[in-house]
């Protein structure tokens, strides 16, 4: 079962192509300026079955990938690492928000394999926190400056943060 905020079939704002959005419900960052306050709840929205949530994704054939944004999808990290194996499986590539640094993310998954294991399974992660001083509404698919585009089968790799080459940074 995964705790939803929402779901949306398409989009072209949470990442590269067509994808769908799953919205994860529960935040603990409470961002001022928040764009979705309404995730911020933890026991807030719907709760879903896994399986459903596959079989929303799957009949959407018009989609390159699948965005976990939020609320924060690491605070669900089993449920979200079990998703996103589903969602590699159905040969989509996965983006994640997280208002967490891939830093912490990194240590935390020394803890936490769900964390780990989220972080192996995505493409490129959207990290930080969104900062209102650094509000700059020209970035691609982020709402602040500070925060990153990272390839992380990249960074994974090559032991070192790699920002995405169309995240816009120069």
């Amino acid at each position: 079962m995964l705790q939803l905020a929402g779901f949306k079939e398409e989009s072209i704002v949470d990442g590269p192509g067509i994808r769908a959005t799953v919205y994860f419900q529960g935040c603990p960052h409470h961002c001022p300026g928040c764009h979705n306050p309404e995730t911020h709840d933890p026991q807030g929205g719907l709760r879903i079955p896994l399986e459903e949530l596959v079989g929303m994704i799957n009949k959407n054939h018009g989609i390159t990938g699948v965005t976990f944004s939020g609320g924060e999808p690491f605070l669900q990290a089993s449920a979200a690492a079990v998703l996103a194996s589903q969602v590699s499986s159905l040969g989509l590539n996965l983006v994640v928000y997280s208002g967490y640094t891939y830093e912490k993310l990194r240590a935390a998954g020394q803890l936490d394999s769900s964390i780990r294991q989220l972080l192996e399974a995505a493409w490129l992660l959207i990290d930080g926190p969104y900062l209102k001083n650094k509000q700059d509404l020209n970035l691609p698919y982020r709402g602040s400056r500070n925060q990153r585009i990272i390839d992380l089968k990249k960074t994974l790799s090559e032991g070192i943060v790699t920002k995405w080459a169309g995240s816009g940074d120069g």
